[in-house]
């Protein structure tokens, strides 16, 4: 089947959900294409709050938020994209309480703020309030905000459809690709601007806060044809996640006064980071406990994780502000916040690189900025570079609304005087085949082992600590994978509902990403924001002040082009907090 609309959007999550509205508020024709109903997404698992300079608490300066952005990713950020941010963002807050987001409130009656990690006052002083809150689910209230405001808007939403395929000819985005789940067909969509926001693929990792969707489909799309993967060696990893489980425990635990503690009960983050301690960086943080656990101070029988210590803060605090969190934590583990500490340890959590844009959106694909036309991409999906080397925590959910609405806005705007192109029936045959080949084969690997045996080796090999060695050893790991990935076969023939057909082809996407991740994390020889590699323990701005653009040559083969920073008013210094 075939469908037309000048702009479609490919995920409902918060980026994508920005992006389509603000394009429809713009009078463009606007579908999304999402594998998952809209409230879904995984913005929805989003905890703490949105980061912006409101000064509802305290003093506070969009000027100190760009600050505190540039040196959490370790200068790496593009300081054009942090200035831009942290200006709309302060917007963008207060146009979603306008669509009637229910954040908590002040006594005055103005948006609730707290404190989180990274966010300082006076460049850098002490932590500041910032971060605005509905309770511990911003990003859930965020998600069904946006949602009935795209409803009201009457756009299209084609869910449970697992876009295989973007269609670029001469350069040029002129549509999609995408399976029907409950049918098993293939739909063929054509687009004048297409937004690639599908979040992000942390299943690469055996411990991760991700979902189980999050499989980085769309940049292994555009990676397999030819077009580069922005600072892919950067991922973050979330201080707190439920040990041993990876779900997560919201940084704003600690911005309510949540304490890290090893297993002498000393509260260790104070010898990392004596002035903001607790809330530091997610990648100092998560540093940090991996380090207390490795020189044996770690917790429980086995030594293997520490301690988010809640109980000194009184009980009505942790039931109305971290409501969810506390729940997670009694359900999950049979542990009691207001009783016990919690056991922790760093899941996998956040992408920092993805598909190179520019400050509106346009996907680009070389270190000269050249646009692809007619191609967006935003949210997780995309690279900026807001975060630069490390997020900051609440930043993803300020990126998804700023950069949604910009996305949403070039693309519609684009749309306005662009034509379709001819698409025919020929486009299916790419996505038809690798359908069909995994269907009829009758190999003996089996997605589910390979996929394991991924997710443990990126977790043994290349996560919160690297070296050389490691990283080589996981290329060779790679290439076997992908050798005998050609040789999956699996037991559902059927057309309807095939999640054993879905999970294969994604298990395709996690394997293009890794191979992106493990390249560029082998070639980038210092240690910077959440790439830290013990063999290069240092920061080079001399050499290594630069983006990585990977290109795929062929499986297990990486071909690197730079681009530089934009620097602008704060030179690259050393971090300490």
């Amino acid at each position: 089947m075939a469908h037309r609309h000048e702009v479609i959007v490919v995920g409902a999550g918060g980026a994508g959900l920005a992006t389509a509205l603000y394009a429809a508020r713009e009078g463009a024709d606007v579908a999304v294409v999402s594998k998952l109903y809209p409230t879904r997404s995984h913005t929805g698992a989003a905890q703490g709050g949105i980061g912006a300079a409101l000064g509802n608490v305290e003093e506070d300066h969009w000027e100190w938020h760009m600050f505190d952005t540039v040196k959490g990713g370790d200068y790496l950020t593009d300081q054009d994209a942090a200035e831009v941010f942290a200006k709309e963002v302060i917007e963008a807050v207060i146009e979603l309480e306008h669509m009637g987001l229910p954040f908590d409130r002040l006594p005055n009656g103005k948006i609730a703020q707290r404190r989180f990690g990274g966010h300082t006052k006076d460049w850098g002083k002490a932590p500041v309030h910032r971060a605005a809150h509905a309770a511990d689910r911003t990003g859930h209230m965020i998600l069904q905000t946006l949602y009935q405001q795209c409803v009201k808007h009457n756009i299209t939403f084609y869910n449970e459809f697992h876009v295989t395929d973007v269609i670029l000819e001469d350069g040029v985005a002129k549509g999609l690709v995408a399976l029907e789940l409950a049918t098993g067909e293939l739909h063929l969509f054509q687009a004048k601007a297409i937004v690639i926001a599908s979040g992000g693929f942390g299943r690469i990792y055996k411990v991760t806060s991700n979902a189980y969707t999050l499989t980085g489909d769309l940049q292994a799309i555009l990676y397999r044809k030819g077009l580069p993967l922005e600072d892919m060696e950067f991922y973050q990893f979330h201080p707190t996640g439920l040990y041993p489980l990876g779900i997560l425990l919201t940084e704003g635990a600690r911005g309510e006064g949540g304490i890290l503690r090893n297993a002498l009960g000393e509260r260790f983050m104070e010898r990392y980071a004596p002035t903001i301690k607790d809330l530091a960086p997610r990648d100092l943080v998560s540093r940090a406990m991996y380090l207390e656990v490795r020189e044996g101070r770690g917790c429980g029988p086995k030594k293997d994780h520490v301690l988010l210590d809640l109980t000194h803060l009184p009980p009505e605090v942790i039931e109305k502000k971290l409501p969810d969190i506390t729940e997670f934590s009694r359900i999950y583990l049979g542990v009691d916040p207001l009783k016990e500490p919690v056991p922790v340890m760093p899941t996998a959590h956040y992408a920092m690189g993805g598909i190179p844009t520019t400050l509106w959106g346009q996907v680009i694909k070389g270190e000269k900025n050249t646009v692809v036309p007619g191609l967006y991409a935003a949210g997780e999906a995309a690279c900026v570079s807001l975060h630069g080397a490390n997020r900051l925590g609440t930043n993803s959910l300020g990126d998804l609304v700023v950069f949604g609405r910009r996305a949403g806005i070039h693309a519609a705007r684009f749309a306005k005087d662009a034509d379709y192109h001819e698409l025919t029936e020929a486009h299916l045959g790419e996505s038809r085949e690798r359908i069909e080949r995994i269907k009829n084969s009758t190999g003996k690997e089996k997605v589910a082992a390979l996929r394991a045996e991924l997710q443990q080796s990126m977790m043994d090999h290349a996560s919160v600590f690297r070296t050389g060695e490691l990283l080589k050893k996981q290329v060779e790991i790679l290439k076997e994978l992908m050798d005998r990935y050609k040789r999956i076969s699996i037991d559902d023939k059927g057309d309807a509902y095939n999640t054993e057909l879905v999970e294969a082809l994604e298990l395709g996407y996690l394997l293009e990403v890794s191979e992106a991740l493990v390249h560029s994390a082998l070639n980038r020889t210092e240690s910077r924001g959440a790439h830290a590699r013990e063999d290069y323990p240092e920061r080079d701005d001399q050499n290594w002040l630069k983006h990585t653009l990977a290109y795929k040559v062929e499986d297990g083969k990486v071909a690197f082009r730079y681009k530089p920073v934009v620097l602008g008013r704060f030179e690259p210094k050393a971090r300490t907090y």
